[in-house]
């Protein structure tokens, strides 16, 4: 059992801001993290805005695939403008202290788009089993509303994900210390080590709300990929089997990606030890993920890339107009 407040002698005074301590561990190198990272959030931005530009602009990208392909860009964007700004702050001006309900909000936010991309990366694969074992039937089954609705859904179950897990983490007392050994505020890893309540029914919320609604998401994935490589695996030609696992290969790549830094993460043991290899994992889902996402789907990807010449082939004419 985790000692409370009173039973370590920790002080009980409300604390109104926490210390996000980060990579301050590496004081030598904290331009160039600031370089590496403001270049990182730089082309993650361009890229997955680059995305969903292209993927409202171009007709040829109407469909349910690459609306939810947009969808997940834009979430992605949003994912690194919650946590990458803060850090390059951090980095630039050495300023790690947030107030306290800044960080609530910043942990709200991370959440939300957490349960978010979970569902929607189900969504996706769904799609994908549609499209590969149910080819006949797939403009029937997944018309432009059922997108729209699982779209919704999906950002739906994403808040309430968020929502749940927030407010457990307010219900509990804040007392110091008031530093949080990351760069951002994921109360998740981090909570018996700076909250003075008794943290088992914040840790017993959390493990039921993440149950409920994001490990459904997660089966779901597994479980149409799982139908797709039994059908391909069925198609007697090679260059059949190419084409039909091309089109899935690149979200398979960003599902192990999230899913797996995500359980390294939450499902390694809370310790000392490990606190800075979660730390480097967790930054997969949150800065790597977001990042190459846009390369992975776009370099793997015949209408993007097609749809991106276009683009800057109509950009240069006006340009040079």
């Amino acid at each position: 059992m985790v000692p409370t407040a009173k039973e370590t002698g920790r002080n009980l005074t409300a604390i109104s801001e926490f210390i996000l301590l980060g990579f301050g561990d590496l004081p030598k190198l904290q331009i160039f993290l600031f370089l590496l990272f403001l270049v990182i959030y730089s082309l993650t931005m361009a890229g997955n805005l680059l995305i969903v530009m292209l993927v409202v602009s171009d007709r040829h990208l109407h469909t349910p695939m690459y609306f939810f392909l947009g969808n997940l860009s834009f979430l992605e964007s949003c994912y690194s403008t919650t946590i990458l700004p803060k850090m390059l702050s951090s980095f630039l001006t050495g300023e790690k202290r947030i107030y306290i309900r800044a960080c609530f909000t910043q942990f709200f936010i991370f959440s939300c788009l957490g349960g978010t991309e979970c569902y929607l990366l189900a969504v996706m694969s769904y799609d994908r089993y549609l499209a590969i074992c149910k080819p006949l039937h797939y403009a029937a089954l997944m018309s432009g509303r059922l997108s729209f609705q699982l779209a919704a859904v999906s950002w739906f179950s994403g808040v309430l994900v968020g929502t749940i897990v927030t407010l457990a983490v307010s219900w509990l007392s804040f007392c110091g210390p008031n530093e949080i050994d990351d760069y951002f505020c994921d109360f998740g890893p981090n909570i018996r080590y700076i909250s003075c309540s008794d943290t088992h029914l914040f840790e017993l919320s959390a493990f039921i709300s993440t149950s409920l609604f994001t490990l459904p998401p997660f089966v779901f994935t597994v479980a149409s990929y799982v139908f797709i490589i039994h059908t391909v695996l069925k198609i007697p030609s090679t260059t059949g089997r190419q084409k039909a696992f091309s089109t899935c290969s690149s979200h398979l790549i960003v599902v192990s990606l999230f899913y797996g830094s995500l359980m390294l993460v939450y499902m390694l043991p809370c310790s000392k030890k490990l606190r800075n290899m979660k730390k480097v994992f967790s930054l997969v889902y949150t800065v790597l993920t977001p990042l190459v996402n846009p390369l992975i789907y776009s370099l793997r990807n015949k209408e993007v890339k097609g749809a991106m010449k276009k683009g800057f082939r109509s950009l240069f004419m006006f340009i040079t107009l």
